[in-house]
């Protein structure tokens, strides 16, 4: 099974940018962020096709965040720009061997990493 882990967290002001980084110990067809707030359930944010040639986002953070892959590193990233205080969250890495934007269909999870963003 590939081994995830995220880094790159932390606690910054509204409209402050973070990138994450997700290191995998091996490639999966398809990589995701997730993200999940106390209290909600966990909500995808970015996927994309190991490859690079397809990407989704959702709608709350198009335009805002960007996720990308450096294939030689085997390292998925989250660029977050224009940060608002709803995008607080534990943010996960995720792979699985389709496309899916559900959670429960991903196999392998990162530890999580935690992004607080004050107004």
């Amino acid at each position: 099974q590939v081994q995830l882990a995220e880094s790159g967290g932390g606690s910054v002001q509204a409209g402050d940018s973070l990138r994450l980084a997700c290191a995998a110990s091996g490639r999966m067809l398809c990589m995701s962020w997730f993200r999940q707030a106390p209290g909600k359930e966990r909500e995808f944010v970015a996927l994309i096709a190991w490859g690079g040639t397809t990407t989704y986002y959702a709608e709350s953070v198009k335009g805002r965040f960007t996720i990308s892959e450096d294939n030689a590193k085997n390292t998925m990233y989250l660029q977050m720009n224009s940060l608002k205080p709803e995008d607080s969250a534990v943010y996960y890495c995720a792979g699985a061997t389709h496309y899916s934007f559900v959670p429960r269909e991903y196999t392998s999870w990162g530890q999580g990493t935690q992004v607080t963003v004050s107004a």
